[in-house]
């Protein structure tokens, strides 16, 4: 079964086990938290970082977040935007409603992107939203030129009569993969999937990665710390992509690790973004979905713009 830990030491010496026979391309000398908490720095010293200028706490519902309410948001004084599933266990719903939305107005992200990684689960949520915030502010400030058309499932370059993994159930993407006549199967941590989609073929064992052409991961894979664990089970030769509208963050510790497509999303409207999570409505034209391919990405812009 996939490992979800807390522990970002247990996942790098499990990754460091396992590295030469899957996908992961060098040994793990940091976790993928820490990859993405050296880049945080790397991007302060050279761009004015705004303070937080707005935040949404959706509801918190036991047992799980319905659609409409998966995400928590921060809209930094520039606009640029960054958000971070709810995925909390019933338990930290205390936690959860203890935080005040005026304590966190001015507040630095850089420092609140320190958390993710974080062994408390709501900390760990609140830096990755900290985190895309950065990131997206970095790219609206850098003018970074953004792919916008190409379609990150389509450089996966998937065929008919081909064996797609899905790890986590990511349903808008099951009949794009099915009606290209490829044969799915989603990897899952919870049995309980396989009961209530039994129109599905979802499997509780990461080993059979080995036998895919093509491995679609989830954000949540980043989000949850199950990246490496997943990749040291796909082939060499598979073409992995992580997408999600949470990987709105520059993809370099992915890439690092074996990664080729990462596809996230751009959050080009913070105001109106913001008033679509509180009214419950599509995101409509505040978004937009963007790419990044390994083999055509230029870095991080860290020399080529003057601060801002």
């Amino acid at each position: 079964m996939l490992t979800f830990t807390d522990s970002g030491l247990d996942m790098c010496e499990a990754g460091n086990k396992a590295w030469s026979k899957g996908r992961l391309k060098k040994k793990v000398k940091m976790t993928i938290y820490q990859e993405f908490q050296k880049i945080v720095p790397q991007l302060a010293a050279q761009y004015t970082i705004p303070t937080i200028s707005d935040i949404y706490f959706p509801p918190f519902f036991k047992g799980g977040q319905p659609k409409e309410f998966e995400f928590i948001a921060l809209k930094l004084e520039s606009g640029a935007c960054g958000i971070s599933f709810v995925l909390l266990a019933d338990e930290e719903l205390e936690n959860y409603q203890a935080m005040a939305r005026s304590s966190f107005l001015k507040a630095d992200p850089v420092t609140l992107s320190g958390d993710f990684g974080s062994r408390d689960p709501v900390k760990n949520m609140l830096g990755l939203a900290a985190l895309n915030a950065i990131c997206q502010h970095v790219m609206k400030s850098s003018r970074y030129s953004l792919d916008f058309t190409s379609d990150s499932l389509g450089l996966l370059n998937i065929e008919k009569g081909q064996r797609v993994g899905m790890v986590g159930l990511f349903r808008p993407l099951i009949k794009r993969v099915e009606s290209l006549g490829a044969d799915l199967i989603i990897f899952e941590q919870k049995e309980t999937l396989i009961h209530k989609y039994p129109q599905y073929n979802i499997t509780l064992d990461p080993t059979l990665l080995k036998d895919c052409d093509s491995v679609l991961c989830t954000s949540t894979t980043v989000y949850n710390n199950t990246l490496d664990n997943v990749l040291t089970h796909c082939s060499p030769s598979a073409l992995v992509s992580v997408i999600g509208p949470t990987a709105g963050y520059f993809p370099d510790p992915l890439f690092s690790r074996g990664v080729d497509v990462v596809g996230g999303t751009l959050i080009k409207d913070g105001q109106s973004f913001m008033q679509h999570l509180r009214d419950q409505t599509r995101w409509g034209d505040s978004t937009a979905k963007f790419c990044f391919k390994k083999s055509q990405y230029e870095g991080l812009p860290l020399s080529m713009f003057s601060p801002g």
